[in-house]
């Protein structure tokens, strides 16, 4: 590894979680002790995502399942990020959200007023939906081409990593509702420097302290140099040689997984 001095300066880890973590319900043998090693240096790591399907209280579960314990403090999501974005930019709109009811569900808790008529939107929000029906398309299609209403979107992401390969994720039915009405959202997730801009305020550690790593160059490395933190990429979930080769963006360091920054910092 090169330039390792900046590493050494790191105390905060935003960690990606699948494809950098885990695979799927598959967790990687190193993860545990990589997280157990920064506490014990005195650093403190984060869980940052772009999936919006599951609320933070489904990832708790979720990590439980694989053997990590954690708390609400040590996740920043794309939900969190759209839900800061809209209580600044559309505080009072009554939301159409093509998203999961655990997405639903956070911008209730929030204050924010859900609805499935097309009468009552005020503004349409774009999640990773694994409950996705033809309707929420025809609607927010119908919508767009129709009324002039904000437009908002948790993640980029085109595809979700899984055991067998990968799905379609926010950005592909995105590009979908684009083909169909012309209209793209604003994104809100990675590559957008907010989340780690969020955990650093949240934490109080500063730029040169802060590291993100994760598996895709256009989500997760970009956001890191939107943001002007350490870039560390893994070669453990999308990205290939090929993929990172031809990409403009180029992260810090690159490694084959995140086993290889735990043997650094042990």
């Amino acid at each position: 590894m090169e330039n390792t001095a900046q590493l050494k300066n790191l105390k905060l880890f935003l960690f990606d979680m699948d494809g950098t973590l885990y695979i799927g319900n598959n967790l990687f043998d190193f993860t545990i002790e990589l997280l157990q090693t920064i506490k014990k240096n005195g650093g403190r790591y984060m869980f940052m995502t772009n999936n919006s399907s599951k609320s933070v209280k489904d990832y708790i579960i979720k990590l439980e399942k694989l053997g990590i314990t954690a708390t609400e403090d040590d996740f920043i999501t794309s939900s969190q990020a759209t839900v800061y974005y809209l209580k600044k930019h559309h505080p009072n709109a009554t939301l159409y959200v093509c998203g999961t009811q655990s997405l639903k569900d956070e911008f209730i808790k929030e204050g924010f007023k859900i609805t499935e008529e097309q009468s009552r939107t005020e503004c349409i929000v774009m999640g990773n939906d694994t409950e996705l029906n033809f309707k929420k398309l025809y609607d927010i299609s119908e919508m767009l081409c129709t009324r002039e209403l904000p437009y908002i979107a948790t993640n980029p992401d085109y595809v979700c990593p899984t055991e067998f390969g990968s799905v379609p994720d926010c950005g592909s039915v995105c590009d979908m509702i684009f083909n169909a009405t012309g209209k793209r959202p604003i994104f809100i997730g990675k590559p957008e420097a907010l989340m780690p801009e969020l955990a650093m305020e949240m934490t109080g550690y500063g730029k040169t302290e802060t590291a993100i790593i994760g598996d895709r160059i256009y989500t997760d490395i970009k956001s890191g140099m939107n943001a002007g933190i350490v870039s560390i990429l893994v070669m453990s979930g999308e990205t290939t040689q090929e993929i990172l080769e031809n990409s403009a963006d180029k992260p810090d360091f690159v490694l084959p997984s995140g086993k290889e920054l735990l043997e650094y910092i042990r």
